[in-house]
């Protein structure tokens, strides 16, 4: 283990680099495994996820976010419109395109697997870690959040 205040050699550097992004995909995964919300196609989560982020958009808008056609962004809309999760009204300024949102029971659903996935996270961390490992994982949790940031 590295003494504080002492550098790290890069060939350690490079391996912590590595466990790092495996244990963050591990993470996603297990996370995505505990919020119960559907099999969905990654081109399917990303529109969700922009939808719920940035909020209602044409097909034109987020198709260029995710450097597709509109045409194929269209087949994912309406698979997206055919389960339940997105609808879509007119937009004001204009007739010809739609503005997208998601529905109001997909919002409750996001939240629940949200309470979910958060939930699995603090009896985890609550059950698996001592007091002290509970210290240095907020600890971490603020170093990875400098990491992000940077």
């Amino acid at each position: 283990m590295a003494k504080p205040d002492l550098p790290v050699d890069p060939d350690s550097l490079h391996i912590v680099a590595e466990d790092l992004r495996v244990l963050v995909g591990k993470l996603r995964r297990r996370l995505r495994e505990e919020s119960h919300v559907g099999d969905f196609t990654p081109s399917q989560v990303q529109v969700l996820g922009l939808l719920e982020r940035e909020g209602p958009a044409t097909v034109t808008a987020l198709a260029r976010a995710h450097g597709m056609r509109p045409q194929s962004m269209g087949e994912t809309l309406s698979a997206l419109k055919a389960a339940g999760l997105v609808n879509g009204t007119p937009d004001p300024n204009d007739g010809r395109q739609t503005v997208l949102s998601l529905t109001p029971a997909f919002r409750k659903k996001v939240k629940a697997s949200r309470a979910a996935r958060e939930d699995w996270l603090f009896r985890t961390i609550q059950t698996r870690f001592s007091a002290a490992e509970q210290q240095q994982l907020v600890i971490g949790v603020e170093l990875l959040k400098r990491l992000i940031d940077s």
